[in-house]
């Protein structure tokens, strides 16, 4: 049977991936902090420990053995050092979660070679204070350079769906019921998404059913510009919208970005995968979150 750790496998995308094994007959354990509860019972073994705590973390881990581990909570640099040593000749493969963010904005689509963390410079500093595009690319740069077992690097877009704890898409469907301003100063900026379990059945194939290593892009087929993302809110909703160029930072779009940012999946879809039509989940998903948005009115 096959032996998967996960880290970060209580709540949104991760908490289906975990489902998702389950379903599969694949042995999970859960490397948790102790403060989120689940319900996945007696299914699943349970680690116990900070993993911004490396200490912590190699006493937990210990001499055990991983078919393969996901690590969706990695956010820097030492982070990354830190796992490929605690890791090293203990796992068949990793795969750990990246972002969208590591690529500038640009109206070109985006493929993976347009950022080289293979040969991206590390920051020594393991005090360094990064944003969250920086800190993806480091965690990235530390597993491809540094670690002796096969790494691959999602690079997932803004996940949506029902199980959100960010509320992005509730931001939008709740200020258009209730009339309320939001402000776009770029509506024409086109996105991509991918639908949280959509990403969850990615993270199992890259795992288990693909060979690919290094970055891997990962979204929905299909795009949507901004003012086509809030037209759509319309016609679930049946209110119109109150958008404006400028506001209060509270009333800034979460999905505001100054250009377009979408990726190319080529790789993905060479090698195997399929991803959702984003124009069949994403109107569902606005109904659904509409839905509760106005029993909360």
């Amino acid at each position: 049977m096959t032996n998967v750790l996960v880290l970060g496998g209580t709540r949104f995308f991760g908490k289906d991936l975990v489902e998702l094994l389950l379903d599969k007959g694949v042995d999970v354990t859960l490397l948790t902090r102790g403060q989120t509860t689940d319900d996945f019972g007696d299914e699943v073994r349970r680690l116990v420990a900070d993993r911004t705590d490396a200490n912590a973390l190699r006493e937990v881990i210990g001499s055990q053995t991983y078919d393969i581990v996901y690590d969706n909570i990695c956010y820097n640099a030492q982070e990354a050092r830190e796992a490929v040593s605690i890791f090293a000749g203990k796992v068949g493969r990793y795969v750990v979660t990246s972002s969208l963010s590591v690529y500038d904005y640009g109206s070109t689509s985006l493929s993976e070679e347009q950022v080289d963390t293979y040969h991206y410079d590390i920051d020594p500093d393991p005090d360094a204070k990064l944003d969250y595009a920086e800190g993806k690319r480091q965690v990235e740069a530390v597993f491809f350079q540094q670690a002796d077992f096969p790494v691959a690097a999602v690079r997932f877009p803004i996940v949506l769906g029902p199980n959100d704890y960010t509320k992005r898409l509730h931001f939008h469907v709740g200020r258009i019921l209730r009339g309320e301003k939001i402000v776009i100063s770029n509506p024409d900026t086109v996105m991509n998404y991918i639908h949280e379990q959509e990403a969850a059945e990615f993270l199992y194939w890259l795992g288990l059913d693909s060979e690919l290593t290094g970055p891997v892009n990962a979204r929905s087929d299909g795009e949507l510009s901004l003012l086509e993302t809030i037209n759509l809110i319309e016609q679930e909703t049946g209110c119109k919208a109150v958008v404006s160029s400028k506001g209060e930072e509270s009333e800034q779009s979460p999905f505001a970005a100054p250009d377009s940012w979408v990726m190319d999946t080529s790789k993905a879809y060479n090698a195997g995968f399929r991803f959702y039509q984003l124009s069949e989940w994403f109107p569902l998903l606005v109904s659904h979150v509409a839905g509760e948005e106005k029993g909360a009115l």
